[in-house]
């Protein structure tokens, strides 16, 4: 049971729970504007907010978003510079701020009252409602089992709305013991240290004991610097038993030059041990898991890094390409498929050109698998002799033509057993932007 404190929330609650509270009084709402024709997704916080005679304005000079109560009534004020998805769950923040008896009394900003000890819990009720708005009961079926996180990502598009929003609606509807969390950093826009803003659980999770939460040094937390990157590892920072966490970068609070975190723990779950992890993120920043190898797929004429992955690599590493030229100068072009040059980065990381590309042009597959074979045979050899991760795209699928089941079945016949792992990198899924019409 948790310790309510906040008076805001005591007054709004009464002698009820006031997680139950907000959800039967926004739901009642959400019903009736359903009644009334309010469709989706995506759902409209505006229209919801007209039909509740709120006054929505949208203005610059606002952070996020914040309502005010004045002889015009209650109004919400919201910066339409957000991204379309974050500027709706903000308004529907503050629709739920509205829900207080005493929202009148300050003006109520999305991220809440640093100088309030308690704050955090209107807040937490706020999102809570804000998502009960944006993604209202019945939009997902029940989940016995929750997706990996970069499949969520991907699903919360169909929606339309923020990972915060997606993720508190499938912690509610979930049977399995999980929780969602969204980590900041501290002080804003700094890299001291990440805390735990809020936290919310299924019903069958293990009931978090609240206190301010630190996140260590070394959590998969502090590996997602980029909006959209994902990582993943066992931690029992959260609670004292070892579980699943993922973690995704979100857009972080204004002014911020970090991104905050949105998290998945599994509790009690394992990574299943397997070697292979498919994560989000940028294959020219690979995780911190030293020492580390990126792999990129190269053809069998090209003296200089020509497309891809490889052109992007030669730009952040010139010098490690005109040393591979140089090599590769040194090789007859009939020995050159299956070969592997490895080229050290000022940094420390290697990486590793896989020549299993048979020239290069449009209108064919040039993908050359035994060859590929080879390469990866040789790259396991070097990482297990090392103790090294490996990290790659997914490599040749692009002009080379390559299918990746037959890709990825040549990795786990090579890797198995790496115990730093392989790494395989996806760019984060992009939503469209449009105008803030909603």
């Amino acid at each position: 049971m948790r310790n309510w404190t906040n008076i805001s929330v005591l007054r709004f609650a009464s002698d009820n729970d006031p997680i139950e509270e907000m959800v039967k009084r926004i739901r009642a709402v959400v019903l009736q504007a359903r009644d009334e024709g309010w469709e989706g997704p995506p759902f409209n916080p505006i229209t919801l907010a007209q039909q509740l005679g709120i006054t929505v304005e949208a203005s610059a000079a606002v952070p996020d978003a914040r309502t005010i109560v004045d002889s015009r009534g209650a109004r919400i004020e919201y910066n339409p510079q957000q991204h379309r998805a974050r500027a709706r769950f903000s308004i529907a923040h503050e629709i739920a701020h509205t829900f207080f008896p005493d929202v009148g009394d300050a003006v109520r900003h999305r991220g809440g009252d640093a100088s309030i000890s308690d704050d955090w819990q209107l807040e937490l009720l706020c999102n809570l409602g804000a998502a009960e708005m944006v993604m209202p009961v019945g939009s997902l079926p029940k989940l016995e089992n929750v997706p990996p996180i970069e499949n969520l990502i991907e699903d919360r598009l169909r929606f339309d709305v923020s990972v915060e929003a997606y993720l508190i609606r499938v912690v509610s509807v979930t049977t399995a013991p999980t929780t969602m969390f969204i980590a900041s950093p501290h002080p804003a826009g700094m890299a001291s240290e990440y805390r735990v803003d809020y936290a919310v659980s299924s019903s069958s999770a293990p009931r978090l004991q609240r206190r301010e939460i630190i996140v260590p040094d070394n959590s998969v937390v502090r590996q997602c610097t980029a909006i959209g990157a994902t990582s993943h590892g066992m931690e029992n920072w959260l609670t004292d038993v070892p579980s699943f966490t993922e973690c995704v970068g979100i857009p972080g609070y204004p002014g911020s030059m970090l991104p905050r975190v949105a998290g998945v723990v599994r509790h009690g779950a394992s990574d299943h041990s397997d070697f292979l992890h498919f994560i989000h993120g940028d294959i020219l920043a690979p995780r911190r898991i030293p020492p580390a190898i990126i792999c990129q797929l190269v053809n069998d004429r090209a003296f200089r890094w020509g497309g891809g992955v490889a052109r992007q690599m030669a730009r952040r590493h010139p010098n490690a390409e005109v040393e591979f030229g140089e090599w590769l100068r040194t090789v007859p072009r009939a020995d050159r498929l299956g070969e592997v040059h490895y080229a050290t980065t000022s940094g420390g990381t290697v990486i590793a050109s896989l020549i299993a590309q048979e020239g290069y042009g449009q209108g064919t597959n040039r993908i050359r698998y035994h060859a590929l074979g080879r390469c990866l045979a040789s790259v396991a050899r070097y990482a297990f002799a090392r103790d090294a991760s490996v990290h790659m795209p997914r490599i040749g699928t692009g002009g080379a033509g390559a299918e990746w089941e037959i890709v990825e079945s040549l990795v786990r016949q090579n890797f198995d057993g790496l115990e730093k792992g392989v790494w395989i990198y996806d760019l984060p899924p992009r939503q469209s932007q449009h105008d803030l019409g909603f």
